[in-house]
């Protein structure tokens, strides 16, 4: 099957690291490649890893203090002279406070600027709503000229970072978040900005997930299979622009399909496969996600436990589908 990469062993517990750490990793490799490259910092650095830039390039890093807007305005005009600049902060702040100088600024300009946004999704822990970001997919998607990039481990982060850069002359947006994950791709896995990855193969029921929901799927496909159900698990890391091709392989040869993303349920990355499964090949999907709430404090796993965002809601949300699926048959 065409995108099938074989080597997750989800019995084993991996390491873990954070998703920032490939960002920032990403960020030293990119600056020692390319002399362009510049990084605007807003008063966190440390939080999200732009410290590694800092440190190994105090002449092309640029701290703005906790003022996203200018920061953002700033790296517009960075990029219209030529520099490749990565403006990166919270993604609650990142993508919302200002949205304004996205989408007009950097979006409509079609600047080449590059947008990390950190503290993503529930798992951020004790900072609570105010900092856990759960709606910059939905924000962030809907912008013209926009790529929208969510990595599903610190591996594939400094990837999806490089190639931010190397692959794509425009804006972009990175998601990734503060807590440690399984760190489970390595440098030989594929990864492709706009290109799906089939990470488990399986014709009952397909599994579309981002970010850190891809381990728990291969989780639930595990689970799963124990019960003679074969699920087909992708890593759908590029929101936009959307996979298609492999989305609707999914529709057809599975008939139904569940979504997974540490997100609001409403625009996010579930909704961005609804659109093209209804437009091409509707089946019946079901959807994991936080189901329209803010966040709150609390420790990264026991916040998603009781968000229900993890192998467990998955596996349930399968099993629902499919008896949609074959009620309707």
């Amino acid at each position: 099957m065409k995108g099938v990469f074989r080597m997750f062993d989800v019995t084993s517990p991996p390491q873990k690291k954070a998703t920032r750490y490939g960002f920032g990793e990403g960020l030293v490799a990119l600056g020692e490649m390319d002399p362009r490259i510049v990084v605007l910092g807003s008063d966190i650095t440390g939080s999200v890893m732009t410290s590694m830039f800092r440190d190994k390039f105090p002449e092309r890093f640029f701290s703005l203090g906790i003022a996203e807007q200018n920061a953002t305005t700033v790296a517009v005009g960075l990029a219209l002279i030529g520099y490749i600049p990565f403006m990166s902060t919270y993604g609650a702040f990142a993508s919302a406070r200002n949205l304004d100088q996205i989408r007009v600024s950097v979006c409509y300009n079609e600047a080449n600027v590059k947008i990390g946004g950190g503290h993503a999704g529930i798992s951020v822990g004790p900072d609570g709503a105010t900092h856990q970001a759960l709606e910059e997919i939905a924000t962030t998607r809907v912008m013209p000229n926009m790529t929208v990039i969510v990595p599903c481990d610190a591996v594939e982060m400094k990837k999806a970072t490089i190639a931010a850069a190397e692959e794509i002359v425009g804006p972009v947006y990175l998601r990734f978040g503060r807590e440690a994950v399984p760190l489970f791709t390595t440098e030989e896995t594929p990864f492709k900005i706009g290109r799906a990855e089939v990470f488990h193969e399986g014709n009952d029921v397909s599994i579309i997930a981002c970010g850190s929901m891809v381990w728990e799927g291969l989780v639930a496909a595990h689970e799963l299979e124990k019960e003679g159900i074969h699920a087909r698990v992708i890593n759908l890391h590029t929101i936009k622009p959307i996979d298609k091709e492999t989305i609707i392989r999914a529709a057809k040869e599975t008939g139904a399909i569940v979504t997974a993303e540490e997100h609001q349920i409403f625009a996010g990355m579930g909704s961005a496969v609804a659109e093209v499964v209804v437009q091409n090949y509707p089946v019946p999907m079901e959807f994991v996600a936080v189901n329209d709430r803010f966040g709150e404090s609390g420790e990264p796993e026991e916040l998603m436990r009781a968000f229900g965002l993890t192998h467990k809601e998955i596996a349930a949300a399968v099993k629902k589908v499919m008896k949609r699926r074959d009620a309707g048959k």
